[in-house]
């Protein structure tokens, strides 16, 4: 049998970010960390057997196998539930909802039969239960530790053999046996990769909370998303009662799902209908004000997008979008100028997606624009229209993906009107479309901006 053998040849690791090194330094090369430096655990140097190779043809195929959730909006991310064995990894910002979603997680799970192990390494005892009696999770089978110790909640699963073990979050835990503080890179990881370990042995399913920190730092989950089976992204505006529960990485299934919750005073709740939900509050015969149909994943939903335009105060007009990215809206502004002949130098641009929705994609960039020209010139789009397409940088108007099931949804909702590129497919019975290929046409057919203007 073949051999290979194990050689020692960085024995140094940073505690900050993990970076090997050959010798001891001040300074780390990777982060640039003084005094983080530690001496590794001696490698065994030796013989390792290497495992059995086999052609793919000789290897059983068939799908994994999943437990629901109990959280429809979940299950739908997960493609049917959580599969036994795996580690998915919950990130967000702190505060966004993410310990309110894991225990009502671990609630439905145990509500359909199962048994659930809950390390609370954050917050006390009677702060999980409070939050705990606000949710109704007080459940005989919901199992509650605050040990921060990998060791010790291995040991709490030795005794209670959950089929659920959830970690709130990972940055808090660590291992005994390994130096660096708790959310130290090297503690994340080896954390994270005993957990899995672990959890592939058992059969168990686990959960691991992580914080994201806008400034990337290196012990968030972006670390860990390597070892992990799936990566879920919890985000929303604080300031909103929407959150849309995303799948970045999945293993098991389509990592393009989304999945909406509306978070109340007694948590989060699965919304059935979300685009109702973005235009329930629209306001009728408004400049400005464009119906775009959106899709997150496979999802198509509806959303209001809505410009501003005033006189600058200002030498440098400000052109400040909220859930839209800035550099596209700073190039549509320059293709409406060049190519549509609409003057926006000495204006002020605001423009927002209503709801606390982010939408980035190129779909948005028809009805950004024609809120544009709606705001510049007074003249509404009216209240039955949705807009979708691309816009090049010659003024055309380009084909967008999933045109379909965009047009169904603005069907069901009562839109009798789109504005839609000319090389679209033919929309459903009842509604009526209006075939555009550049935006000066757009401009024109939606009778924003009267001919020879």
């Amino acid at each position: 049998m073949p051999t290979r053998t194990a050689t020692r040849t960085h024995p140094y690791t940073c505690g900050s970010c993990a970076a090997p090194h050959a010798k001891w330094v001040g300074r780390c090369n990777s982060c640039s960390a003084w005094n983080s430096l530690l001496e590794t655990r001696a490698s065994i140097a030796g013989v390792a057997q290497l495992g059995d190779v086999q052609p793919m043809t000789a290897l059983e195929s068939g799908a994994a196998t999943t437990v629901p959730t109990g959280m429809a909006e979940a299950d739908r991310c997960l493609g049917g539930g959580l599969v036994p064995g795996s580690v998915t990894l919950l990130g967000g910002e702190p505060g966004i909802g993410k310990s309110t979603f894991t225990l009502q997680l671990a609630a439905a799970r145990v509500r359909a039969g199962g048994r659930v192990l809950l390390v609370s390494a954050e917050e006390s005892a009677s702060q999980v239960r409070l939050r705990a009696d606000r949710l109704g999770a007080v459940l005989d089978d919901l199992w509650l530790a605050g040990d921060a110790s990998v060791e010790a909640i291995l040991a709490h699963a030795d005794r209670l053999e959950p089929d659920l073990l959830i970690v709130d979050s990972i940055q808090t835990v660590h291992l005994v046996a390994d130096a660096g503080a708790p959310g130290s890179a090297g503690q994340v990881r080896g954390c994270a990769q005993r957990l899995v370990v672990e959890a592939k042995a058992r059969g168990m399913a686990t959960l691991l909370v992580g914080h994201v920190t806008k400034d990337g730092s290196l012990a968030g989950p972006k670390l860990l998303e390597h070892v992990v089976d799936t990566v879920l992204e919890l985000t929303g505006d604080r300031h909103h009662a929407l959150r849309m529960l995303r799948v970045v990485k999945h293993r098991f299934g389509r990592s393009d799902e989304v999945g909406l919750f509306e978070m109340g005073g007694d948590g989060l709740w699965s919304v059935d209908d979300p685009s109702r939900l973005f235009l329930a509050d629209r306001a009728p015969d408004v400049a400005g004000s464009v119906v775009l149909p959106t899709l997150e994943g496979h999802r198509p939903l509806l959303v209001e997008v809505q410009a501003l335009v005033v006189r600058a105060t200002t030498q440098h007009p400000r052109r400040s979008p909220r859930g839209l990215d800035p550099r596209r809206l700073a190039l549509l502004l320059a293709v409406l100028e060049r190519r549509s002949g609409v003057d926006l130098g000495a204006l002020d641009v605001y423009a927002t997606v209503v709801g606390g929705v982010h939408v980035t994609e190129p779909a948005a960039d028809l009805p950004l624009a024609l809120a544009v020209v709606s705001a510049t010139t007074g003249r509404q789009l009216g209240d039955d229209v949705v807009v979708v397409g691309e816009v090049g940088l010659g003024g055309e108007v380009r084909q967008v993906p999933g045109m379909e099931r965009r047009l169904q949804e603005s069907h069901r909702l009562g839109f009798r009107r789109a504005v839609i590129p000319a090389s679209s497919p033919d929309p459903p019975p009842g509604l009526e479309v209006v075939r555009v290929g550049t935006l000066s046409e757009a401009v024109l057919a939606t009778g924003l901006m009267p001919p020879g203007s």
